[in-house]
């Protein structure tokens, strides 16, 4: 049979030898053993925010920080089959977004392929192209917008579940006098859901808005279109204990 990437509960990369079972003993298409037995899960009245506690310890032990596990469940978790119609806690406490339409952008910067099942076994890449981008300066290499930063999501294979790129870099006005050797995406024209995260520390006020988004997203059952989203880091984001962060959703509108 054809299986999904990984556990539809935990998000655990799936094989052969970790498969759940049903009651007739056959193996589960979707869950791991951890998750799901004789037919019914193993912990049947967890939430979604409990599988993350639940996750993380196992996450640290493969060389992932607790922020770095706790922001990849918190992007994956919400798009699994277990989790994907149980209502977040405290969704009526989400803020609403503004709404943006914008017409197509060009960043260019340093790129990377990868998958949340990469970066949460401790192999990713994304903090590394961060540091990459300082080491590189592309702040000084890249003038058009100098204070501004983003890190774009892009390329998805299957949504959130498969493939995508991500790319550390700087918005441009035209792909001429870009350096060589760096790498040029144009985001389509778009209209995004804007969320600005609190004011504090980097690791903890973006985590907690990608939190909001999914219970956004959950609550009122909006389609994302995965044509690119990104992160925004301007004159706002100079200490990174004191931040304000925007983040762009790329989403479907009414015909």
């Amino acid at each position: 049979m054809t299986l999904p990437t990984f556990c539809q509960s935990c998000s655990m990369p799936l094989g052969e030898a970790v498969l759940g079972t049903e009651k007739d003993q056959s193996k589960s298409k979707d869950y791991c053993i951890y998750c799901y037995k004789d037919g019914a899960f193993t912990y049947p009245d967890c939430t979604m925010e409990q599988m993350i506690e639940i996750c993380v310890p196992h996450m640290i032990q493969e060389n992932m920080d607790d922020e770095q596990a706790r922001a990849m469940l918190l992007r994956v978790l919400p798009n699994l089959k277990r989790w994907e119609n149980q209502g977040a806690t405290s969704v009526d406490s989400v803020p609403e977004p503004r709404i943006e339409h914008l017409d197509p952008i060009v960043i260019a910067g340093i790129s990377a392929r990868t998958t949340n099942a990469c970066e949460m076994s401790g192999e990713g890449v994304i903090g590394n192209l961060w540091e990459q981008y300082a080491a590189k300066q592309l702040d000084q290499v890249l003038t058009d917008e100098s204070a501004v930063a983003y890190g774009v999501y892009y390329n998805y294979e299957n949504g959130a579940l498969g493939e995508y790129s991500i790319m550390a870099g700087k918005r441009v006005s035209s792909t001429q006098g870009v350096p060589e050797g760096l790498d040029v995406v144009t985001l389509p024209k778009a209209t995004y859901a804007v969320f600005t995260t609190r004011r504090g520390p980097l690791s903890e006020v973006v985590i907690e808005t990608w939190q909001d988004i999914w219970k956004w997203s959950m609550k009122n059952g909006v389609s994302r279109t995965f044509t690119g989203d990104f992160e925004r880091y301007d004159e706002r984001c100079m200490d990174p204990a004191n931040v304000v962060v925007d983040i762009y959703i790329a989403i479907a509108t009414p015909e």
